[in-house]
C-alpha cells in the first residue's frame, strides 16, 4: 500500500492557486464564466454559433423561448468573457452579426459534448426522473 503522503500533490503557491482558480470557493471569478458558459441560454447560443456567424434575430428564431432582454445578457456576458465576436455593420438599417471567436470555438465544444451526452441519453435520465417520482409519492 502506497503511503498518502507520497501519492499526494505538491502543495500549491498561492501565485499558482490564484492563477488557477477555485470554483469551490465564493468569490472565484471562474464561477461567473461556468454561469455564462453553462447557463440555459449560454449553452444554446454557444452551439448555435457553431455552425456560423448569425444575426441577432437569427439566433432568437432559432432558440425557442429566449426573450430579447435574456438573448442580449447571454451574449454581452458571452462577448465580454471573449467567446463571442460582436460586430456591428454602420448600415442603414444597422445590424449586428455574432460569431465564436477561437476560444469560443474550444469551449462551445465542450458544451456540445454535453449536449450530445444528454441527448443521447435522455431515454435513461427521463427513466430515472420517473423512478424518483413514484419513490416519492409515498413519502
Amino acid at each position: 500500500m502506497m503511503n498518502k503522503k507520497l501519492d499526494a500533490e505538491p502543495p500549491m503557491g498561492l501565485s499558482e492557486r490564484i492563477e488557477r482558480g477555485n470554483l469551490f470557493a465564493a468569490p472565484c471569478p471562474s464561477r461567473a464564466v461556468l454561469n455564462h458558459v453553462c447557463s440555459r441560454w449560454g449553452v444554446l447560443i454557444l452551439i448555435a454559433l457553431r455552425s456560423g456567424t448569425h444575426r441577432f434575430s437569427e439566433l432568437r428564431r432559432k432558440m425557442g423561448g429566449v426573450s430579447e432582454k435574456m438573448l442580449a445578457q447571454s451574449l454581452q456576458a458571452l462577448a465580454r468573457d471573449g467567446f463571442v465576436l460582436r460586430v456591428s455593420h454602420p448600415v442603414v438599417p444597422p445590424f449586428v452579426e455574432y460569431s465564436l471567436t477561437p476560444m469560443g470555438e474550444e469551449v462551445a465544444g465542450k458544451v456540445a459534448e454535453l449536449a450530445d451526452w444528454i441527448e443521447l441519453n435522455l431515454v435513461r435520465v427521463m427513466d430515472a426522473q420517473s423512478f424518483a417520482d413514484d419513490s416519492s409519492v409515498g413519502n
